[in-house]
């Protein structure tokens, strides 16, 4: 009773602010763990909203390939709407692979309190689970029909945050702690937003 009390008392700051971006090679797990951070921060009553960056390309942003230019576009205007919803203070994950130091950087400079998260999980145990087949098909010979040419972290680069808030590794935690570590900096950061604006 004593926690969601202190949360509801979290809830009535005013112009609250907080994106967190999730970024990671494909099946690192960024949506997975998104989602779990949702349903705890809903079950105390917050607000929070999951921005997956494969849902946006297919249903909004079918103008955008996976060249570098794109990749930056893509995440500019997944930025820009991440703010929209933050400015109604609306926690806001964005789920991305987000390869590019450059665009992370400018999202962290162009919008308030946002947060970079590095999903991390080594690359051969992505092979192993391989999900959606991503891996095996970049994998394919050259010319072989299916073959992915631009695959982030096989035959794309992904360069590594050099300064993240959270540091998650998918392998060594569980699905728990892994959400509890992302829950807690959040609570940690609205409880000193509330010193700040007290």
């Amino acid at each position: 009773m004593a926690i969601k009390t202190f949360i509801y008392s979290l809830l009535n700051i005013k112009n609250k602010l907080m994106i967190l971006l999730f970024c990671g090679l494909s099946g690192a797990g960024k949506t997975t763990l998104a989602e779990s951070v949702k349903l705890r921060l809903l079950d105390m009553g917050m607000h929070i909203e999951i921005i997956d960056a494969d849902e946006y390309r297919e249903r909004m942003f079918r103008d955008l390939m996976f060249s570098k230019a794109d990749r930056f576009e893509n995440i500019r205007r997944l930025g820009f709407i991440a703010n929209k919803f933050a400015a109604h203070g609306i926690i806001t994950i964005v789920s991305a692979i987000n390869p590019y130091e450059e665009v992370r950087n400018e999202l962290v400079n162009s919008f308030p309190n946002v947060k970079v998260v590095h999903i991390d999980c080594p690359l051969d145990q992505l092979k192993k689970r391989d999900t959606k087949g991503l891996y095996a098909r970049a994998a394919l010979p050259e010319g072989a029909p299916g073959k992915i040419e631009n695959l982030t972290g096989v035959n794309d680069p992904f360069e590594i945050p050099l300064a993240p808030d959270i540091y998650i590794n998918t392998q060594e935690s569980t699905l728990n702690e892994c959400t509890k570590c992302v829950y807690s900096y959040i609570i940690s950061q609205l409880k000193d937003e509330r010193k700040r604006t007290a």
